[in-house]
């Protein structure tokens, strides 16, 4: 029955995208086909055999040192402020992005990074037929961010008509940072999180490919990635990324305290007045949804309710609620809501996206102001294919 309901949960997803297409005689099917069978076997390997749990586990544990090492930095900076054998998420969640972010700029500076995204840019440009530029700012988008990834490719986005403009701002938002893959291994199951990550790369060019079809010249298909004018010595990069990252951990917790004490407030309100939360409320509305990705009846509700909480805060705000322990769902259902929750897919990524590039290209910034919207439908579609596809699977 899980098997039949996921089926027709992956019809409807790519039929809801297929609706909101620019131009539905231009989509091609034979690329769809063949990232979807990709994402399958993917999926497969990295949650059904030893070789992707070996893979897996060696991830993880990698990410665990960095955050023991991140560790050290805040304990001594911040040692004493927390009693023994009690958690801070500000500290062991939020600082570690400072180090992570520490290590991106180091393998930025050394070229690893950049001949890496364009290597894996290349190969994927062969599989999903769109141009250079779009597959590797799919793989920057996993890597650098959904602002940073901009900064990247500056010297095209004046000339990049909107429907190009489109899919490189849906794959920032259907990806996630690696700086801020550590924080999430803490409150979600890390196999989760790496499969999140691989499908949704795929997953962006497959909804991208319905909603937004379109082919690329010959001519057009290159990519220039910016260089910085002045050669920067390493501890300058290595001091710039560090400042990143803490703009990044402080920028997220200040979101947090905003978003969580909002929410809590609304709560408060709905309860008082109608004798529900305003979650609960947002649980039944996505129920439906969460059941079509393969999460039973029984679980729908609350499922939908952590769901519409990452929709309309942050993923951050959603896996909190998750990793508290208030849901007693089963590993599968644990699995599908994981991997719906890793990914930039929320109403503030719009401003954070559109700001990003109206600081590189005030014009190109109001044109992803407009299509807004529809960049968070495509991306959460994108969430939607990647849970129901591990609901399959699983």
């Amino acid at each position: 029955m899980n098997f039949i309901i996921g089926i027709i949960g992956l019809f409807i997803t790519l039929f809801l995208a297929w609706i909101a297409s620019n131009n539905k005689t231009k989509i091609r099917i034979r690329p769809i086909i063949v990232m979807m069978i990709i994402q399958f076997l993917l999926g497969f390997l990295l949650l059904r055999t030893s070789a992707g749990n070996w893979l897996i586990k060696g991830i993880a544990n990698g990410f665990g040192e960095l955050l023991t090492f991140a560790g050290q930095g805040v304990d001594f900076v911040f040692g004493g402020l927390v009693n023994n054998n009690q958690m801070s998420f500000f500290m062991s969640v939020l600082l570690p992005i400072i180090f992570i972010s520490a290590l991106i700029g180091i393998l930025q500076h050394w070229r690893i990074l950049p001949i890496m995204i364009s290597g894996i840019g290349y190969v994927l440009s062969k599989i999903n037929g769109m141009g250079k530029l779009e597959s590797y700012n799919g793989v920057a988008s996993a890597i650098l961010g959904q602002s940073e990834v901009f900064i990247s490719v500056k010297r095209q986005l004046g000339t990049l008509p909107p429907h190009r403009l489109y899919t490189l701002c849906a794959s920032a938002m259907s990806t996630v940072s690696m700086s801020i893959v550590g924080s999430y291994m803490v409150l979600v199951k890390p196999e989760y999180v790496v499969t999140a990550i691989v499908l949704n790369l795929f997953g962006g060019f497959i909804i991208a490919s319905i909603i937004n079809p379109y082919r690329v010249l010959p001519e057009e298909d290159a990519i220039k990635i910016e260089e910085n004018e002045k050669k920067q010595s390493f501890f300058e990069v290595l001091g710039e990324y560090i400042m990143d990252g803490f703009k990044v951990a402080f920028t997220v917790a200040a979101m947090l305290i905003g978003f969580v004490a909002i929410i809590a407030m609304i709560n408060a309100i709905f309860n008082s007045l109608f004798g529900i939360t305003f979650q609960e409320i947002l649980g039944y509305i996505f129920a439906p949804f969460a059941f079509l990705m393969g999460i039973p009846w029984r679980s729908a509700v609350d499922a939908g309710s952590i769901m519409a909480t990452k929709l309309v805060t942050n993923e951050f705000v959603a896996m909190t609620n998750l990793s508290q322990g208030h849901f007693h769902f089963s590993e599968r259902t644990n699995a599908i809501v994981s991997v719906f929750l890793v990914s930039f897919a929320n109403f503030s990524s719009i401003g954070i996206i559109a700001g990003a590039v109206k600081s590189l290209n005030a014009e190109k910034g109001n044109v992803v102001a407009r299509f807004g919207l529809k960049l968070v439908y495509g991306a959460t579609l994108v969430s939607f294919l990647t849970a129901i596809i591990v609901g399959l699977i699983f």
